[in-house]
């Protein structure tokens, strides 16, 4: 029992980095753009609001130490600027110079990777001799769990109330842009936008402040699972070992696997965070059978798109313009 509790834990914080992507990333596919640079935006989101709480954290004083509460106020608004920044030079450039979309979002990787393993770096330098940036109020701050405030509650509490905050604004993330993208008139103007730009143009829908504001909110969202990651998941450090590219990657895979329903993210991400880590508790493992049970999340994406193909069901098909550039001129 232990065990699988355990690695129910471990699937939800796994699980969380990428479902923020994933909800960002449906927005964006939604409106008709194909952002690849997901993991180059979630590094943004990390390192600015890594970089935000390490100079407030580093102004404190012993007789006027850091406040949680102003960690989290720092923190959140600054991964998702720095997040949604990388989502307007996308948008900018595939919107407005009509750039080739998937070519864009791979520089957007590379771009933001870049930038973030830099700066982290040097984090890591001024921090001194430990050469280990930390930031323990703001880490500690988003990893405070309800059960931490109201007691233990046996296994129950174990599952679903050990978990910092952002775990349960990822959820309710979730269903929101679920319910505005398929029930309120601007998600469909939204949705719109991605099945037909031109008929959508035509009954005086603003395709391109559309594309924008899609493209901008879907990659601050994607920009909070990077803060997620560095304030929850790796406790308030920095690794320049690529983890975050990873879970990018897997954050634009789980779009597909959820049918660019957003809703099917929570269970999704969950599920993928099973399957990334359930080698760890099977026992007589080798290392290259470890490195099979690492692929599961992406193997089994394959094979849902795969079989949505073969039925070709209507609900697991992307948008219809997705990809493609919108050239108003040719309307």
């Amino acid at each position: 029992m232990g065990g699988l509790v355990t690695l129910f834990q471990a699937a939800v914080v796994f699980g969380t980095v990428i479902m923020f992507g994933c909800i960002g990333e449906t927005i964006t596919e939604q409106a008709g753009n194909l952002n690849l640079g997901v993991p180059g935006i979630m590094y943004l989101g990390a390192i600015s609001s890594l970089c935000a709480v390490y100079i407030y954290e580093g102004s404190c004083s012993p007789e006027s130490p850091a406040s949680p509460l102003i960690c989290i106020l720092i923190a959140v608004p600054t991964a998702f600027l720095g997040a949604a920044l990388g989502g307007l030079i996308y948008a900018f450039l595939t919107i407005t110079l009509r750039a080739n979309q998937n070519v864009t979002g791979l520089a957007l990787s590379i771009f933001g990777s870049g930038v973030a393993n830099f700066f982290g770096g040097s984090l890591n330098t001024l921090a001194g001799k430990f050469e280990q940036v930390s930031v323990p109020v703001s880490s500690s701050a988003f990893s405070a769990s309800p059960v931490s405030l109201i007691g233990d509650l046996g296994v129950p509490g174990q599952l679903f109330l050990s978990y910092g905050f952002l775990v349960y604004v990822a959820i309710i993330l979730a269903v929101v842009v679920q319910y505005f993208l398929h029930h309120t008139g601007a998600g469909l103007d939204l949705r719109t936008v991605g099945e037909n730009p031109q008929a959508a143009d035509a009954a005086g829908i603003n395709v391109i402040k559309n594309k924008y504001l899609a493209i901008c909110i879907g990659a601050g969202i994607s920009g909070l699972g990077g803060l997620y990651y560095v304030m929850d998941y790796i406790k308030g450090t920095w690794a320049n070992d690529g983890s975050i590219e990873k879970l990018g990657w897997l954050a634009v895979a789980l779009v597909i696997f959820t049918g660019w329903k957003a809703k099917n993210a929570i269970w999704g991400a969950y599920l993928f965070g099973v399957l990334y880590w359930m080698y760890l508790y099977i026992p007589g493992l080798t290392r290259a059978s470890q490195e099979i049970f690492k692929m599961l999340p992406y193997v089994v994406t394959i094979l849902v798109l795969v079989i949505g193909s073969m039925k070709n069901s209507r609900d697991k098909q992307p948008p219809a313009a997705l990809g493609q550039a919108y050239f108003r001129e040719e309307r």
